[in-house]
């Protein structure tokens, strides 16, 4: 088998391996829980039905209500808990019914811990602003933000600053009931206070560290006023700074991450190892331009390929985490399909075979504001992308690999999957 069908094969393993009921049935097992109380049970993120379909199985009883926030158009998780269907990447008006909601269950009184189980996709789906900023001005922030290529984290941090429940504030709220966090890892380095921005754990970001971000990548004159005068008034201390570690209010509650990239990208390994590659681990965590990954990424596979270096094929290089894409054409496209398209314009111009083969995928299914999860192409497929007369630089420039990959048949689609264990890039060599 070429090594494009030897990728081909893992895809199922990936999306069965990224399962996090499993990871919450497992870690409830070993969490010193007091089974002789109730719990309200408080989902949300891309995950959330999952998660909450673990828990069920675990605690089954022992869950007195709560409330479960996920994308719209996902499976709704079992039990009666309210379900609340909300918006991602961009918050909308349901967004902010989730964070009353999830208020509202806090508030009530009784002998109950807080069960919080939390995925990314969180800090859209769930959000109430500070001070003046409307619904409108956080749409608009969260666009600005997505298309200007920071990072997950520098997006999270902003996030975190100008919310009500982000950040520790969520935590806030709670006490001083007891409550449990597990967390579901979709951002590089499994930094907690990111996930879902950090909503329950303590946050080492500041203020300063938000408006940084925006004066950074040059957003100052293009974010909503209101959004700029919360950041302000925090740095002036005016808005109460986000708790940090040792404020008494996480004094009774448990954070832990249960699920993480990390742990596919080793099953990865061993799949493509019983498929006769040698295979190293890059890295879980890899930032940056999806273009700019894409091609390091091809110099790779090329001197693999002509030079026997670093390794001598056959080799799979598998990597994890998120890179991004700063947005400046007006094409569709995502993260994943950008750094593959990338990938095989580079190592076509050197080599065209099917000796070598990469997949770009997103555990959550979603790459983009597309309907595809990620590419998966042959440097030879780059021969037929041509042959239909595109022309891939001019499309990438426009950020439309959306587009291309459709035309040529070469992108998975999954459907949403009700995980996010963020990105996961392999890399095959023969």
């Amino acid at each position: 088998m070429n090594p494009k069908d030897d990728l081909k094969e893992i895809i199922n393993h990936i999306l069965t391996k990224s399962d996090l009921s499993i990871y919450v049935k497992k870690d409830l097992k070993k969490l010193k829980i007091d089974f002789n109380k109730k719990f309200i049970l408080i989902s949300f993120g891309k995950g959330a039905s999952s998660m909450t379909n673990g828990a069920i199985e675990i605690l089954n009883d022992k869950i007195d209500g709560g409330v479960v926030v996920i994308p719209k158009g996902t499976e709704k998780p079992k039990g009666n808990l309210e379900v609340i269907e909300s918006s991602h990447p961009i918050p909308d008006e349901n967004s902010i019914k989730a964070a009353d909601s999830i208020i509202e269950w806090i508030k009530i009184k009784g002998k109950t811990d807080f069960l919080f189980l939390i995925s990314g996709g969180g800090s859209s789906l769930v959000e109430k602003p500070l001070g003046n900023i409307t619904l409108d001005d956080l749409k608009e922030l969260n666009r600005i933000l997505l298309n200007s290529g920071a990072s997950i984290s520098e997006i999270n941090t902003v996030r975190k600053h100008i919310s009500q429940i982000k950040g520790g504030r969520l935590a806030a709220l709670v006490y001083p009931k007891k409550a449990y966090g597990l967390y579901a890892s979709d951002v590089p380095g499994d930094i907690i206070d990111q996930i879902a921005s950090g909503p329950t754990v303590p946050d080492t970001t500041t203020f300063n560290d938000a408006f940084n971000v925006i004066t950074n990548y040059n957003l100052k004159d293009f974010i909503p006023k209101s959004v700029l005068n919360v950041l302000i008034d925090g740095i002036n201390g005016k808005i109460k700074e986000t708790p940090k570690p040792n404020d008494k209010v996480f004094k009774k509650i448990k954070n832990k991450i249960i699920a993480k990239n990390v742990l596919i990208l080793k099953h990865v390994s061993k799949l493509m190892r019983s498929k006769g590659y040698k295979t190293i681990i890059l890295t879980s965590r890899i930032e940056g331009e999806s273009k700019d990954i894409g091609y390091a990424l091809a110099s790779i596979t090329l001197d693999s390929l002509n030079k026997g270096i670093p390794y001598r094929p056959p080799i799979a290089l598998i990597l994890g985490g998120e890179t991004s894409v700063t947005v400046k054409g007006n094409g569709l496209g995502g993260r994943n399909m950008e750094l593959a398209l990338a990938w095989g314009l580079k190592v076509n111009e050197y080599h065209s075979s099917k000796r070598a083969a990469i997949l770009t995928f997103a555990t959550d299914g979603i790459d983009g504001p597309t309907d595809s999860a990620g590419a998966l192409l042959s440097s030879e497929d780059i021969d037929y992308i041509k042959s239909l007369g595109i022309d891939i630089k001019k499309e990438l420039k426009n950020n439309n690999s959306y587009y291309v990959l459709k035309k040529a048949g070469l992108l998975i689609k999954t459907g949403p999957t009700g995980s996010n264990l963020n990105n996961i890039i392999v890399v095959a060599i023969k």
